[in-house]
């Protein structure tokens, strides 16, 4: 892998991620851009504890353009995009229109690649490990920001999720807090370790996962499974088989078998449904591990190699031609009603492997 970082014409970084050493990236944003001016601010919540970010200049963001006017598209004679070369593998850059900024974070966009009818499960092995690469290598450079304390990194696929450019590209996000999921595993994690007397609940977890009937996928190095209390119709955790607390201590054996897995799993998400005209829709989400020692409740120590990293994939359609909406017990109070059940999304996502 070669990394290439440049500016924008505002001032914005954007690294190029090629899979050959002797890549040139010289080419210059031509762009008359002023300064991103951004308004991001983050706000607690003194009844949930949680944190809202807002972020008003966001209104303003480019809404599912046409794909000649596509903004993550390369550079091309006359028409000009976020991208000044006219080719790339994968390209990292800090979004235009940030939810977090400066003090509050950072949020760049991912571009897995040039190609803009593409999608992730279309990628060959190797342009899925570049992708990795760089999740992995942006993983280690944010971690290191003063005000960031967990990196985030997901792709939204499909309109029905929200995304606004149809090209395929995932985001970072890199809080300056520790999210509300991540901070419900640790207190779950320490409250478990404490009454097993240093049991893991990843380990356990993983341990009991394979053991039953809802495994998807299993490889040397990584399992993917419908977890027991699954939240969406379709939902599947994604595990490397030894447990690590983030994209960076991966090993080489593990970075090397992920595509292959992986790449089947969207491929088999593509075949749920059976639609080739329209394909599922899904967020596919990394949870690492936050950066400095957090504490459980009542002062449990957790480690930071006691968390599991691990990928969660989930699609908002239920069944062809219908969405699981969030409605009054899900948004009002976060509880969820699964209309599949986990043992039989498994086996559909077992049987679509040979259709």
């Amino acid at each position: 892998m070669k990394k290439t970082s440049t500016r924008l014409a505002d001032g914005r970084e954007l690294i190029y991620y090629d899979l050959h050493d002797d890549t040139v990236r010289d080419a210059v944003d031509r762009r008359p851009l002023e300064r991103t001016v951004t308004t991001s601010g983050i706000r607690r919540d003194p009844l949930l504890g949680d944190c809202v970010a807002v972020a008003s200049h966001r209104q303003g963001r480019t809404y599912l353009p046409p794909a000649d006017e596509c903004p993550l598209c390369p550079s091309r004679g006359d028409r000009l995009s976020e991208i000044p070369d006219s080719s790339y593998d994968v390209v990292v850059f800090e979004n235009r229109f940030p939810s977090l900024a400066g003090d509050s974070g950072r949020c760049e966009v991912v571009c897995f690649t040039s190609d803009h009818d593409a999608s992730f499960a279309d990628l060959t092995e190797e342009q899925a490990r570049l992708v990795l690469d760089a999740w992995t290598d942006r993983t280690a450079e944010l971690s290191h920001l003063p005000a960031v304390e967990q990196v985030f990194c997901f792709e939204n696929r499909g309109q029905e999720i929200g995304v606004t450019l149809g090209h395929p590209h995932g985001q970072i996000y890199a809080y300056p807090f520790t999210t509300p999921r991540t901070a419900l595993m640790l207190r779950s994690l320490a409250a478990h370790k404490e009454a097993t007397g240093g049991e893991n609940l990843f380990d356990a977890v993983l341990e009991r996962e394979l053991a039953d009937e809802r495994v998807v996928l299993r490889g040397e190095h990584w399992a993917a499974f419908v977890p027991y209390a699954a939240h969406w119709p379709y939902e599947v955790h994604l595990y490397p088989r030894r447990r690590v607390p983030d994209l960076l201590a991966l090993d080489e054996a593990a970075r090397t078998e992920f595509p292959q897995v992986y790449l089947e799993l969207l491929r088999r998400f593509d075949r749920i449904f059976g639609d080739r005209e329209a394909p599922t829709p899904y967020i596919a989400a990394w949870h690492q591990a936050p950066f400095g020692a957090r504490q459980g409740e009542e002062g449990t120590a957790v480690n930071r190699g006691d968390f599991a990293l691990h990928l969660e994939l989930f699609t908002i359609r239920r069944t062809s031609g219908k969405l699981k909406f969030l409605a009054g017990s899900e948004s009002g109070m976060n509880v969820f009603i699964n209309d599949v059940p986990p043992e039989a999304a498994a086996q559909r996502l077992r049987e679509v492997a040979s259709s």
